[in-house]
């Protein structure tokens, strides 16, 4: 794994920043066996350490890769099972191909059962957030459409000024009317996501638990 610190000294000028993985006080106190462990609990892959290495070269520490990796491989271990699978693609989070042949497909297929329940969950909440959204906007509209009514209708307002307040009612009345119409496509796209998730939910508890 020596490629990896060589890497590292490539980026060796490059200055501690807000993307660095690495503290100062985490790369001076040399933990690398912590480091690695939660690297492989979190499913990073090997070219993780380049990264701490280049955080870590500003203060002059080089990890140490036999102590991080014998870590990481341990972190693996609790990481490439099926039930964890599951939780990382039902978070809608990437894999880096990291688990070893012999326990790979039984984490994948958790992987892609996961995904397909987290795809379904995430449908749900846009559209009601989108309902909800509508609804809110549709609400707003009624209100000016109520003070815009007044201002035209009264006559201590200059009659231009009421004018200008009668032709904006018009204008609020259509952006509310397709405002409703967008509120009521995403009622029924909630109620399909609503449906699809209950069969989602419906075919994968039998295999999974959540």
């Amino acid at each position: 794994m020596r490629f990896l610190i060589m890497a590292a000294a490539v980026g060796a000028g490059l200055a501690l920043g807000s993307c660095a993985t690495m503290s100062e006080d985490q790369c001076l106190a040399g933990a690398w066996g912590e480091v690695g462990l939660a690297d492989g609990r979190a499913g990073y892959a090997d070219d993780r350490l380049t990264a701490h290495a280049e955080a870590c070269a500003k203060v002059g520490v080089v990890p140490d890769e036999a102590v991080y990796f014998a870590a990481r491989e341990e972190g693996l271990r609790s990481y490439c099972v099926p039930a964890n699978g599951f939780r990382v693609g039902r978070d809608g989070s990437s894999y880096a191909g990291v688990c070893p042949a012999s326990v790979e497909e039984p984490f994948l297929s958790a992987y892609r059962d996961g995904q397909v329940l987290g795809a379904a969950e995430r449908a749900v909440s846009d559209a009601a957030s989108r309902v909800s959204s509508y609804g809110a906007r549709a609400e707003e509209l009624d209100e000016k459409i109520a003070a815009k009514r007044r201002e035209c209708r009264d006559e201590t307002l200059a009659e231009d000024v009421r004018q200008l307040a009668c032709d904006r009612v018009g204008e609020l009345r259509a952006e509310r009317d397709g405002t409703l119409s967008g509120w009521r496509q995403a009622q029924d796209d909630l109620r399909w996501a609503e449906r699809e998730l209950q069969d989602v939910r419906w075919r994968l508890g039998s295999l999974h638990a959540f």
